[in-house]
């Protein structure tokens, strides 16, 4: 966010179940039909619109904010057809526990090495923000990804949480005041246009 508009974030994680796609064919050799490859085309045709857009102002700051997003995307992906996976075997809940059992510990690895103790003595509504964040934002989407993907697959979950790029694009514009012009507009359509027939086409 130091380096991109919260518009284009969302437009790159729009991207998130063509790479689901992409990694099913390469890590279980699902095939890709024509129409998904060019459903995919038209997806990223989008995010480069507005991307062009962007960094014909802000130079290299947004490839660095674009790629950043991008290797997110990717990490989500690549979480989320693992999860597909193992959910079958483990179960939702249990494998909710062991994935937020290691990020907590690898949370408090990261603060240990990077930062004082000191700096864990906040105030009281920080400690209550930070509650309400940990399981309004953080345990409860999370355990209900992992029942989604039990039972409607990796790719549909994928599909179903682009309601959430959407919004955060709107509340870009109406909270941070960024605008919402026609390049954005466009990019949106052939994002959009591309997730939908990726997730529509059966094969």
């Amino acid at each position: 966010m130091q380096y991109i508009s919260a518009s284009l974030e969302r437009l790159i994680l729009y991207l998130n179940p063509t790479l689901v796609l992409i990694l099913g064919w390469l890590l279980y050799r699902r095939p890709i039909s024509a129409r998904q490859a060019a459903a995919m085309a038209l997806s990223y045709a989008g995010v480069l619109l507005v991307f062009g857009h962007e960094v014909t102002f802000d130079g290299w700051s947004t490839a660095t904010g674009a790629a950043l997003v991008l290797a997110s995307a990717v990490s989500y992906a690549v979480y989320l057809v693992y999860s597909g996976q193992l959910v079958r075997r483990l179960g939702s809940l249990r494998l909710v526990g062991w994935a937020t059992t290691v990020a907590c510990l690898l949370c408090l690895l990261q603060f240990v090495l990077l930062r004082p103790l000191s700096a864990a003595l906040v105030a009281p509504q920080v400690l209550a923000l930070s509650l309400a964040n940990a399981v309004l934002c953080t345990a409860a989407p999370v355990v209900m990804v992992m029942m989604a993907i039990e039972r409607i697959g990796a790719g549909l979950t994928a599909q179903t949480g682009m309601i959430g790029p959407l919004s955060t694009i709107a509340l870009g514009v109406v909270v941070l005041g960024e605008p919402f012009n026609a390049w954005i507009v466009a990019g949106t359509a052939l994002v959009l246009a591309g997730v939908l027939w990726v997730s529509r086409q059966p094969g």
